[in-house]
C-alpha cells in the first residue's frame, strides 16, 4: 500500500507571488568572483588605458557570484502535501539565489537512503552516508518538513511507515547536525503545533533548538544563524 503512493517533486521553475523570501535568503549572500573573464573591468581598463599612453585596453574580470553553498534536505508526501505552495516558492527562490544547491527528498525523517527524483524514488535511491562524504563542511544544510510523524520513526529501528530501516532517524538526523555544523530546520507548521507534536520537540533536540518557521521572521532568523 506504502509503495503505491506517488510523491511529486517540487517545481523549481514556479513564478513567485512575492519577493519576500528571496529578500529573506539574500542574508546568506557572500560574493566572489569566479568563472570566465565575462564582465567589463571599468576600472581596470581606465588604470591601463592610463599605463598605455591612452591607447584603449579593455579589460575583463569575472562575474561575481554568490559563493555560498547549500544542501536541501525537503520533506515530500504525507502532511507535506498542504505545503505543496510554499515550498515550491523556496525551492524556486533558493533556485535562483545560490549558484551551489543540491536538494535531497525524504520522507518523514531522515533515513538511510535519500532521492532526487521522486518518481523514480523506489529505484535510484542514493545512501545518505555517501550524501554526506559527497560534501564538504563548507555547505550549509536546509532541512525543510512539518516534523510530524509517530515518534518510533525518530527512536525505534523499524519506525518508518515505508520500510525497514535498521537504525532510528534519530541517529541519522545526528549525522546530518555532527557533519554539516551550520544548520536550520525549516517548518511549515505555526511554532503553535509544535509543542503539541511529540516528534516535532525530539528533533527540535537533536538538531539543538534549531527549527524556524516558514515564515519571513522564521527565515530571517534562519538565515542568520546559518551566517554566523
Amino acid at each position: 500500500m506504502w509503495d503505491e503512493r506517488r510523491f511529486r517533486d517540487y517545481d523549481d521553475s514556479l513564478e513567485l507571488g512575492t519577493r519576500n523570501i528571496k529578500m529573506a535568503l539574500r542574508r546568506l549572500r557572500k560574493f566572489a568572483r569566479q568563472g570566465a573573464l565575462e564582465e567589463f573591468d571599468i576600472d581596470s581598463t581606465i588604470r591601463e588605458t592610463a599605463r598605455d599612453a591612452g591607447l584603449l585596453n579593455i579589460q575583463m574580470r569575472p562575474e561575481r557570484h554568490n559563493a555560498v553553498k547549500i544542501l536541501l534536505f525537503l520533506d515530500v508526501g504525507g502532511s507535506m502535501d498542504d505545503h505543496i505552495r510554499v515550498c515550491e516558492e523556496l525551492f524556486s527562490a533558493a533556485r535562483s539565489e545560490f549558484k551551489h544547491l543540491e536538494h535531497y527528498y525524504f520522507h518523514n525523517c531522515l533515513y538511510e537512503g535519500v532521492w532526487k527524483n521522486n518518481r523514480r524514488r523506489g529505484n535510484e535511491r542514493l545512501p545518505t552516508m555517501d550524501v554526506l562524504h559527497t560534501y564538504g563542511d563548507d555547505y550549509q544544510v536546509v532541512v525543510v518538513g512539518d516534523a510530524a510523524m509517530s515518534p518510533y520513526e525518530i527512536t525505534h529501528p523499524g519506525g518508518s511507515v515505508e520500510h525497514f530501516n535498521e537504525e532510528a532517524g534519530g541517529i541519522w538526523l545526528k549525522r546530518l547536525t555532527e557533519t554539516f555544523p551550520r544548520l536550520a530546520w525549516l517548518n511549515p507548521m505555526p511554532p503553535r503545533a509544535w509543542e503539541t507534536t511529540y516528534s516535532t520537540q525530539l528533533i527540535r533536540e537533536l538538531i539543538d533548538g534549531r527549527m524556524y518557521p516558514m515564515t519571513l521572521e522564521g527565515l530571517e532568523a534562519a538565515m542568520s544563524q546559518l551566517a554566523r
